[in-house]
């Protein structure tokens, strides 16, 4: 039976000076049980096509054609009231910022049992009772439904919001861009609860992603929409293995895997288009490397494939195989691979040792009167590490883990607690001296958000030349400084972008701006907080190929901070894994990933999404959350969640080892465990079964 059913949909949005055509007549159904994927680039439509379904478009939001019928109701045709009830009792809604969702003066539990009473006539002890169910299904402690919403991580906030979606057991669940942000971990643990979920309640599912690894794992059937049109749609297996058409190829060129650190991902040159007026030729024309005048006549129909659940949107789809060969090659998009590579030096930027930075906690009046030591969070806990001139050093790890403060400690904006800091050959205490100056010229830092990085009342002239003004540097020449430094991050012509304010830019230009802003000075040392995490895929590697090719051309050191091990395994020479303060594992980026030493590097590297559905990856996921850093327990900080755990690990903490690998050191008691597999989950499931060859 089908429970979801789009046709012709058309959806605007006015503003003062134009009307933007956000989608564009675009079908889809969801039959009962089948999870279906919405992707596509940001912009793409996807979204607006969710809210639509949803009536919770903005207010300069129209839906100006065509139908959605929920079990053959057209909900345009409901009401206010009769669309809540629809929307609470049968569809429910996971938004992609939790924190953005929860009410923060109310406690999580509250918030449910408030959706519960509304639409359910039951008793505050039953509706109690029924919250407590839903946050041991979604796995979380029920003794927790009284606390705050700031009081729970990022990934457990995210869960808090499934269980209110799932309060009334709805037919279908629309989850948008649910683990966007979330480091893989957390990523892997909220698609498995919603899946579990889905399995008991019987339900369906719309997931809206950038993501095509986590479609891959998770979708029967999806759309790939690019210009608020359909691209191509059918089963998961089919598209995502014999793409049909030119855009599904590009965006599978540009998902990197975990694996492949021999191959970089190619992205789609070119930006998505200007959606003031209706489409008239095909959307992808101006990106496409197919593209002929048939093409810039019109927009191609979605037509069935033969012996195929496959459609497609292009003139060319009887070229689908000659297109699919060619589009592997980087030279079919325009793109031509460099052939330089990495400077080999000797030269070392920077260094660290036993690096720590902790945090102060509030302590209370008594305690204070009594003279006891105050409790401090350990955010950084004795790092040591080196990155070489041309070098870019990866650095992973779950979200609190202390890779960012790691970063800014080592920037000098947050004062290290204790340790050395050696950059450019002088220690820090001699930039604190009455060189500050020199320091933030030669050393640059990258923040993950440009939104809250540039300045939105200055335009791209003023915020790349502000640190020219500020260090008096290159002052004589400072137009054509700006403007060679926005080319040289692809942003061409540069004349074009001078004049415009952040909010007229997208989210790759506005991090191209702010990269702009770090490189317009010459430094040496990049320090980059994750800088991609909410690009889409095609951006993200544009940004990654950038970085890349400023190590290797102008000899920069990089530190690259990411909780995305499969971009870290693209652009990085060597991978940094951090817990909870610490590195436990450092060692050049093939050998961490084909041969890692350390059961939290191997938890990672597990819980990364396989692009190719035909490859049926085991969900490796660990019990529990990073310990309290205020009190860490005694031995190995991981012990409390790692299945291969002995007492030793429990006892005493074990110390960074350099491996029978050269310069691959892993803090672990059995690092050798790890060689005899011949893959990351088949020794991960080894270590949960209890094998081992260590006694």
């Amino acid at each position: 039976m089908t429970l979801l059913d789009i046709t012709d949909l058309t959806v605007t949005y006015s503003t003062d000076d134009e009307t933007i055509h956000a989608v564009n007549g675009v079908s889809f159904t969801i039959d009962e049980g089948v999870n279906y994927g919405l992707a596509g680039e940001s912009g793409s439509g996807k979204s607006t096509a969710a809210e639509a379904v949803l009536g919770l478009l903005a207010d300069n939001g129209t839906v100006e054609s065509g139908t959605i019928e929920f079990k053959r109701t057209e909900l345009t045709a409901l009401s206010t009231e009769q669309r809540r009830d629809v929307l609470w009792e049968e569809i429910a809604y996971i938004p992609q910022s939790a924190m953005d969702s929860l009410d923060p003066v109310m406690t999580t539990g509250a918030q449910i049992k408030q959706a519960i009473q509304k639409h359910r006539n039951v008793s505050t002890a039953k509706a109690r009772d029924r919250v407590r169910e839903l946050f041991e299904r979604v796995g979380l402690d029920p003794n927790r439904i009284d606390d705050y919403p700031h009081e729970f991580s990022g990934g457990m906030r995210q869960r808090v919001t499934i269980a209110m979606a799932l309060a009334l057991d709805p037919e279908l669940i629309i989850a948008d861009e649910p683990t966007t942000g979330l480091d893989v971990i957390v990523q892997d643990r909220i698609v498995d609860t919603i899946l579990d979920i889905q399995e008991r309640i019987d339900s369906s599912l719309l997931l809206i992603t950038h993501d095509i690894g986590v479609i891959a794992e998770t979708c029967d059937e999806l759309s790939l929409l690019y210009g608020g049109k359909v691209m191509e749609q059918g089963s998961v297996e089919s598209v995502l293995i014999n793409p049909s058409n030119p855009y599904t190829m590009g965006l599978k060129n540009s998902f990197p895997s975990v694996d492949d650190t021999d191959e970089n991902p190619v992205s789609i040159p070119g930006s998505p288009p200007n959606l003031t007026e209706e489409p008239s030729s095909c959307v992808f024309v101006d990106r496409c490397p197919f593209a002929t005048e048939e093409c810039e006549a019109s927009h191609p129909d979605v037509v069935d494939l033969p012996n195929r659940n496959q459609r497609s949107a292009c003139h060319h789809v009887q070229q689908a195989a000659r297109m699919r060969r060619d589009a592997v090659d980087p030279a079919t998009w325009g793109i031509t691979e460099d052939e330089a590579t990495t400077a080999e030096t000797d030269e070392t930027l920077l260094e660290t040792n036993g690096l720590e930075k902790h945090y102060d906690q509030s302590q209370p009046l008594m305690a204070r009167l009594r003279g006891e030591e105050r409790e401090h969070v350990r955010a950084v806990d004795g790092v040591s590490l080196d990155v070489q001139r041309s070098e870019i050093l990866g650095v992973a790890g779950e979200s609190g883990c202390g890779k960012s403060t790691l970063g800014e400690t080592i920037a000098l904006l947050e004062e290290p607690t204790d340790g050395e800091i050696t950059f450019d050959g002088k220690p820090f205490e001699e930039y604190r001296d009455g060189e500050m100056k020199e320091f933030r010229r030669k050393m640059q830092f990258v923040f993950q958000d440009p939104y809250d990085a540039l300045n939105p009342r200055q335009r791209v002239r003023e915020l790349v030349g502000e640190p020219l003004t500020i260090h008096d540097y290159r002052t004589d020449e400072r137009e054509q400084a700006i403007v060679e430094t926005l080319e040289r991050v692809g942003l061409t012509p540069a004349t074009e972008f001078l004049d415009q304010y952040p909010h007229e830019l997208s989210g790759g230009q506005r991090q191209r701006v702010a990269i702009a802003r770090a490189l317009v000075l010459d430094p040496d040392f990049l320090i980059c907080d994750e800088p991609a995490s909410m690009l889409d895929v095609s951006l993200k590697v544009n940004l990654l190929n950038l970085l890349r090719e400023l190590a290797t051309e102008a000899g920069i050191g990089i530190i690259y901070i990411s909780h995305d091990l499969a971009s870290l395994t693209q652009v990085s020479d060597r991978l940094a894994i951090m817990y909870l303060g610490r590195i436990v594992e450092m060692g050049a980026t093939g050998g961490v990933v084909s041969a890692p030493k350390h059961p939290y590097t191997n938890a990672l590297l597990s819980a990364s999404p396989e692009k190719d559905p035909s490859v049926d990856r085991n969900r490796v996921l660990l019990d529990g959350e990073p310990p309290d850093p205020v009190d860490l327990p005694q031995g190995c900080a991981f012990a409390p969640r790692c299945p291969k755990a002995r007492e030793e690990c429990r006892e005493a903490e074990p110390k960074a080892d350099e491996t029978a690998d050269g310069g691959h050191t892993a803090a672990c008691y059995y690092p050798e465990d790890e060689a005899q597999y011949s893959s990351i989950d088949e020794a991960f499931e080894s270590a949960t079964r209890g094998e081992s060859t260590g006694d």
